[in-house]
């Protein structure tokens, strides 16, 4: 197993992390920006980026931009918005070829960090504020991708039972920000929220490849030109709220076929020492084909489409997601939570335990493999305040037995169960 050491530094309030290494053939660099998760705060946060991709003071035109990536030996440039715990994240991230495997005059890590850099810090802009245009075509591409997440019924379903669990907490916010608010961004009102956005957050720079702090930190110091008074933190612990009734949430839309969600109170996050258990009693419930929920529900009930759960390792929640025909919604509850019980029983197979500590370990090790999930399993660490290294993961992982999972699934609260069904129909 590889020992992955990163070198660390910062340059005026931007914390910097290199990874010295010969494995890949192209360099990795991804910023992180963070921000808490605000009503007020979220939309703006989701757009600015989609405003930035269209044009840099260099190159104003969005032709000019992507040109300049061509220029680089077909660089890769994009950007993630996301959540964290009550964190709201935009990720840029760029791979290019690395210097040796090129005969180019001039440092491509240089260009790379010089083009992130300014995309971030020095936007094309127009009598001081963004560009109109651009400000107006993003807005149609934000109002389609949160569309998008509407009409997919799937995804819809499963936002929409974390809105209701959530519902006093920040993490109900959509990472993409509201729908009713973006018409109301303006050109100027923008570019002044970027620009205190820019000055709040916190942000974290992560370059992978054949290089060291030593070189990256002049060129990132040169590229990135804000000034921030504090390297500011992520401090906050996710909020939970107490469960004394299980919430139930019915909606009528005009779907086919129902879909049943459950979202539940691990309580457990990745900064708990508790984390590599809850990662077997996800696996176990119905994290994989081989889980309780795809076992029981489907295959064997045939209840069930698709029913499988996700951990939130940041929040600390655990959702379960399933299609079903409508008719079959008390059938379902019942038996999934049935599942549930059998893991505070500790009603857990030996083939169980050892395939889904197979599953997670392999996931686990093809990390290595990847730079970018190198560096998102740092920035967890980051994230969380936590040192873990994947060897060390693996070996919590494989620690874990019956007695361990049982023992946190007795922790584990339901707390809400949300159906979307059909218009017709009773109830």
């Amino acid at each position: 197993m590889k020992n992955i050491q990163f070198e660390r530094g910062t340059v005026r309030n931007i914390r910097v992390h290199v990874l010295p290494t010969e494995q890949f053939k192209t360099y990795a660099i991804s910023v992180y920006i963070g921000t808490p998760l605000e009503e007020e705060k979220v939309t703006p946060t989701a757009f600015t980026p989609f405003v930035l991709r269209r044009g840099t003071q260099s190159f104003p035109e969005t032709k000019q931009f992507r040109e300049r990536l061509d220029d680089l030996y077909g660089a890769g440039f994009g950007f993630d918005i996301y959540k964290r715990g009550d964190y709201q994240m935009v990720q840029f991230r760029m791979d290019l070829i690395q210097d040796q495997f090129v005969n180019s005059p001039e440092s491509l890590l240089q260009k790379g960090i010089e083009f992130v850099g300014e995309t971030i810090t020095k936007p094309a802009l127009e009598n001081g504020r963004f560009v109109s245009k651009y400000v107006d075509s993003e807005k149609i591409t934000l109002q389609k991708r949160i569309q998008a997440i509407i009409n997919d019924k799937i995804r819809y379903a499963a936002e929409r039972c974390i809105e209701e669990m959530c519902s006093q907490e920040p993490y109900r916010l959509h990472p993409l920000g509201k729908l009713d608010q973006i018409e109301q961004i303006t050109p100027e009102g923008l570019y002044t929220y970027y620009q205190q956005w820019l000055e709040t957050a916190v942000i974290d720079i992560y370059v992978v490849g054949q290089t060291n702090l030593q070189e990256v930190l002049p060129l990132i110091e040169k590229s990135f030109g804000i000034t921030k008074a504090s390297a500011g933190r992520y401090a906050r612990k996710p909020e939970h709220r107490n469960v004394e009734q299980v919430k139930e949430v019915i909606e009528r839309l005009d779907v086919n076929q129902g879909k049943l969600n459950m979202g539940l109170r691990a309580y457990t996050t990745y900064a708990d020492s508790t984390y590599p258990t809850m990662l077997m009693y996800n696996g176990i419930l119905g994290g994989y084909p081989h889980s309780k929920l795809f076992t029981n529900v489907r295959e064997k009930a045939s209840l069930a489409y698709y029913a499988s759960s996700r951990l939130d390792g940041h929040k600390g929640i655990l959702t379960i997601q399933s299609g079903i025909e409508i008719d079959n919604y008390s059938k379902a509850v019942t038996i999934i939570k049935e599942q549930l019980e059998a893991m505070a029983k500790g009603d857990i197979s030996d083939i169980e335990l050892q395939q889904t500590k197979a599953m997670i370990t392999g996931h686990l090790r093809e990390l290595q493999d990847s730079a970018f999930e190198l560096i998102s399993f740092d920035f967890n660490n980051i994230l969380s305040g936590v040192e873990r290294t994947v060897p060390s993961l693996i070996s919590d992982v494989l620690a874990v037995d019956k007695g361990h999972i049982q023992e946190v699934a007795n922790q584990v609260k339901l707390d809400t169960i949300y159906f979307l069904r059909d218009r017709k129909g009773g109830e």
